[in-house]
């Protein structure tokens, strides 16, 4: 398996600045020569050991911090829009990119953000009669996608948010039931709750709140909970957009659904006591869902969510695709990360979830980086509550670290150590440096092909 240096010089520059230390106070307090402190802040050498256990006994930081963050997210993002044919033979060498995201990280987000509105306006001339009619609309940033990033770069953990819910669920320390507390706050506002016969899920006239019940219990609670968060927390929700500075009031609109979402998610599932349980259960997502009165969906996402500094949980990836094999949903506190356009690599098991509905597919996978993973999928149908309403149909990813896998009830009787065991996988076709892959897609950018109409292999061409 390959191993990475750890380079983390600019979390290092920011705990040493939160101090108010200067660099020979923070060198001397961490046993290390100045000139080597500042090699590490500047990322010329990785991180030692003996720095990281300093960093922990010494100003008691959370370790796991400095291994997967932003860094690892900008270079996989920025090697996606690198792979855009409009870069032709300018791709900068991985060496280069990791630098950028250490060293330069508002740099290499400024790029980011240039891409996405080129490919935005590419993609808009491209339906010219639709362009024509949008004046000034090729250079506006998508909201959707503005507030996706924001949470992707929040490691999809907001840590005020998810305390205020905590505290709403335990207020004594011992979890109340969710509908019970939620009926109970909103009514100390006013507002009436009734559950009925109707199509819409969610729907406040007044102070009057009704909910259907053609859905089924969780996403009643879940729904019940999202009010409680719009009515009772509505000074935390805006002073967090105020903080994210979004583009536009459309993204502003969005990220605040989104910020209710987070908060009945974490109120329906309350940190330490949904942690303790998923230690004791072994991480089984049904015994999880039985306990908590949640979906299954609403478990897999809360896992990943378990990235609070000091109590952290397992770093679990987490992805939910539709029948076309669009992500809809992705989040990673792990080293995988998922292709911002486009689906996700065919030859990983969330694409057979749809096959064996209601049943868990388990793979044992390994991405080109020689990272090994555990991956959970499963098809989760959500139906309209009638014979006429559509069902919408998606498959959700959940994985880990094969390190890790210890700890899932999933990983029994799997060949952890087994090398042949581990299916290969990639992120996205255009970046994926796998020569022989029988379901490739398209070329891979950063590669030479080799043409030879008289011979054929696997594939049309040979990968240089």
């Amino acid at each position: 398996m390959a191993t990475q240096k750890l380079y983390a010089g600019v979390k290092l520059r920011e705990t040493r600045a939160r101090l108010g230390l200067t660099q020979k106070v923070f060198a001397d307090r961490l046993g290390v020569s100045l000139p080597y402190l500042n090699q590490m802040e500047n990322n010329h050498r990785p991180v030692s050991a003996g720095v990281v256990l300093g960093l922990a006994g010494e100003f008691g930081l959370d370790v796991t911090e400095l291994s997967v963050g932003d860094a690892e997210r900008l270079v996989s993002d920025m090697r996606e829009a690198l792979a855009d044919p409009v870069f032709a033979d300018l791709t900068p060498p991985l060496a280069d990119l990791r630098l950028a995201a250490s060293n330069a990280p508002a740099l290499a987000r400024a790029f980011l953000e240039l891409h996405r509105a080129y490919r935005q306006g590419h993609e808009r001339l491209a339906s010219f009669d639709e362009a024509l009619g949008r004046e000034g609309g090729l250079t506006v940033v998508s909201p959707w996608e503005e507030v996706r990033d924001f949470f992707h770069y929040c490691d999809n953990y907001l840590d005020a948010v998810d305390r205020a819910a905590e505290r709403f669920s335990c207020p004594d320390g011992k979890r109340i039931d969710p509908e019970t507390r939620a009926t109970e706050a909103l009514g100390a506002r006013g507002i009436k709750v009734q559950f009925s016969d109707v199509s819409a899920i969610r729907h406040r006239e007044g102070n009057l709140l009704t909910l259907s019940t053609r859905v089924g219990a969780p996403t009643r609670a879940f729904q019940l909970l999202h009010q409680v968060a719009l009515i009772t927390q509505n000074e935390l929700l805006e002073a967090t957009l105020d903080l994210a500075r979004f583009q536009s009031d459309t993204a502003r609109a969005i990220a605040k659904i989104g910020l209710a979402n987070y908060f009945a998610g974490a109120a329906l599932l309350p940190y330490r006591v949904f942690q303790a349980a998923a230690q004791e259960t072994r991480h089984d997502l049904e015994r999880l869902a039985d306990r908590f009165g949640a979906s299954i969906e609403q478990i897999a996402h809360r896992l990943s969510t378990l990235q609070r500094p000091g109590a952290k949980g397992i770093p679990f990836f987490f992805v939910r695709v539709d029948q076309a094999g669009t992500i809809t949903k992705r989040h990673s506190a792990t080293r995988l990360q998922f292709a911002r356009f486009g689906g996700a690599c065919p030859l990983w098991n969330v694409h057979q979830a749809f096959e064996t509905p209601g049943r868990f597919l388990r793979q044992l996978a390994e991405t080109p980086d020689g990272v090994r993973y555990l991956c959970l999928a499963r098809d989760v149908s959500k139906t309209g509550g009638s014979f006429h309403a559509p069902v919408r149909r998606y498959a959700i990813g959940l994985g880990c670290e094969v390190s890790h896998a210890r700890g899932l009830v999933y990983a029994d009787d799997m060949e952890l150590a087994n090398p042949r065991a581990y299916q290969p996988i990639g992120i996205s076709c255009r970046i994926c440096e796998r020569r022989d892959c029988h379901q490739r897609s398209v070329p891979p950018l950063e590669r030479r092909l080799r043409v030879n109409p008289d011979s054929r292999g696997v594939l049309p061409y040979d990968i240089a």
